[in-house]
């Protein structure tokens, strides 16, 4: 995992996991509500499994799919990493595509989850979002000695009125955009085939618990 997607998806479930309250359902009309409702209830889980996850780290792969892949549109995401090479390939490789990305995220927050360090999260008010299509929605990572961390949870409405998250924007590098360079790189090297087997191969990966001082 390259060091920036690393920070970028420890950052993203940073945030989640320092929320407070929990939430008994997701409010997918209100993108702001969402992203904190959200952030309550994976975090409750990650607490409710913690002796799971001891015992076998992968648990955690199981948490962010069923917590938090539900609320990300990793479809969107993916297209937008193929970038120009999604109209040279085949339906069947879309889909493969698509499903090797979904599992390359899960692998990745998963492993992220182990970062945890304790800090603060401000979120900022709701503001009206009437009529917009796409949204950023603003959060502040604070820790003690340290300038506040600057992240923006890019949101997107859908067909039926809900929302989804499909890009994090921490410290104005964006997760979507750096893949996207990468990713369309190695399509042109190597093609979409060989790049979905390297997603997979990296999804295989065990998750591996940090040290408590690393």
């Amino acid at each position: 995992m390259s060091s920036m997607m690393k920070m970028i998806a420890a950052i993203w479930l940073s945030v989640i996991s320092m929320a407070t309250a929990t939430a008994a359902e997701i409010d997918r009309s209100n993108p702001y509500t969402m992203v904190e409702q959200v952030a309550n209830k994976t975090f409750a889980r990650f607490h409710q499994d913690f002796d799971t996850i001891q015992a076998d780290p992968d648990h955690l792969k199981l948490i962010v799919s069923e917590e938090l892949m539900p609320y990300i549109d990793y479809k969107y995401a993916s297209y937008k990493v193929m970038g120009s090479h999604l109209r040279s390939t085949r339906p069947e490789q879309r889909k493969q595509f698509v499903n090797a990305f979904k599992a390359y995220l899960v692998a990745t927050y998963a492993q992220a989850f182990t970062e945890y360090t304790n800090q603060q999260v401000k979120f900022e008010p709701a503001r009206s979002f009437d009529g917009q299509k796409m949204i950023d929605v603003h959060v502040q990572i604070v820790e003690a000695n340290r300038p506040p961390i600057k992240v923006q949870f890019r949101v997107r409405r859908l067909k039926d009125d809900t929302w989804k998250a499909f890009d994090l924007v921490a410290e104005g590098v964006s997760l979507l955009a750096s893949k996207s360079k990468e990713i369309s790189n190695l399509i042109r090297q190597n093609g979409i085939d060989s790049v979905i087997a390297d997603l997979r191969a990296r999804t295989d990966e065990h998750v591996v618990l940090e040290a408590k001082d690393s």
